[in-house]
């Protein structure tokens, strides 16, 4: 097999903003490369084309079906808007075709399991776009609590608060598909909020909490979209442990996570998109006491510096191609890995909406 065929070639569906950073990702990854583009015209596609500077090799399309029809396409990469994603990902892996999908998923659940049914009966890997899972720094800081009495750990997790915060524009809030409710009906909670659910759950290693619930501080646009969501996230067992999240269209931009452990605490203030693409940081905190007269404490916050070869969505990226490459060319099962991440993630989404539904009340799970 040359090297050319073990090379994952994707389409991209849409030409949306983030899939210009996604298409930079595929060329940077060693093991893919971009085969085609569409939009809903071919006009679009062109323009979209030519200002991203594709080589002439990458076909273009002006129908997303054409991209589903190429037999030279071995995986989609889907930017759409929300409300279109179980569309074009079912009819995607009804083709063959492997779906990486951007978040927020799906809608609800019930959406989320229609795509993930048709994945799996017909053998394709499906992942979604959170690229900071794909970040060493984030390897990095799991090992920091998965041996919770070990002396350089934190410990096991107590509390977990995250933001994801960006000052829209008046343009942005008043046009962007993300606050249309026939186009990302989630709002911020989908868009934001996804981010810092899943980062709660990844410290928790993905048990699910007991239950879910949204603060009344919640924000809606006249359309009814959510731009604004405080929720927290509760587990009784095996440690109780507490999560805070904070989402908004309408605040100063901010990327916080912090993880409290019975040991030590971490913090980053860049989780979901780091500061720098070479390298990422994070500060650790161990032992932590306060001095005599409590004037002050016994330890600083080390900062803790993880370099990176690649960017993170070009990590995304071949990590996607590698367990691609391993269906293809070795016969093994797509991963389970990423499709319960997200599942589990849609979950605590839509318990927030319920718990929205019901007046702030608690929703178990």
């Amino acid at each position: 097999m040359s090297e050319n065929s073990k090379t994952l070639r994707f389409g991209i569906l849409g030409c949306a903003n983030i899939a210009r950073k996604v298409a930079r990702a595929i060329a940077l990854a060693p093991n893919a490369t971009l085969c085609a583009i569409a939009s809903r015209s071919r006009e679009k596609a062109e323009k979209f084309a030519a200002e991203n500077g594709f080589p002439a090799s990458v076909r273009v399309y002006g129908s997303y079906d054409q991209v589903l029809e190429d037999p030279c396409v071995d995986a989609v990469y889907l930017p759409l808007p929300t409300s279109l994603h179980v569309r074009w990902a079912v009819m995607a892996a009804s083709k063959k075709k492997h779906v990486l999908v951007e978040k927020p998923v799906a809608l609800d659940v019930a959406e989320l399991d229609r795509i993930l049914d048709a994945v799996e009966s017909n053998g394709v890997q499906f992942m979604d776009g959170s690229m900071w899972l794909h970040h060493p720094r984030t390897a990095h800081i799991q090992r920091l609590f998965s041996v919770p009495h070990s002396a350089n750990s934190v410990g096991p997790v107590r509390f977990i608060h995250s933001t994801s915060t960006m000052p829209a524009t008046p343009e942005f809030l008043e046009s962007d598909i993300r606050v249309k409710p026939e186009l990302d009906g989630l709002g911020a909670l989908g868009d934001l909020a996804w981010y810092c659910i899943g980062a709660s759950l990844w410290a928790k290693g993905y048990q699910l909490p007991t239950s879910v619930t949204a603060l009344p501080d919640s924000t809606r646009n006249d359309s009814g979209v959510i731009v604004s969501i405080t929720a927290s996230l509760l587990w009784d067992q095996p440690n109780q442990t507490f999560a805070t999240i904070h989402c908004s269209f309408l605040s100063h931009t901010s990327m916080d996570l912090a993880i409290c452990g019975s040991n030590g605490s971490l913090h980053l203030r860049d989780f979901i998109i780091p500061y720098g693409e070479t390298s990422a940081s994070f500060d650790l905190t161990l032992g932590a006491k306060f001095v005599d007269l409590h004037i002050g404490w016994n330890v600083r916050p080390e900062e803790v510096h993880v370099a990176n070869e690649l960017p993170q969505e070009a990590l995304m990226v071949q990590e996607f191609s590698r367990l691609v490459a391993g269906i293809r060319d070795c016969g093994s099962k797509p991963s389970t890995k990423w499709p319960e991440i997200s599942r589990k993630t849609q979950l605590v989404v839509d318990a927030v909406i319920k718990s929205l539904e019901l007046g702030c009340k608690p929703v178990c799970l």
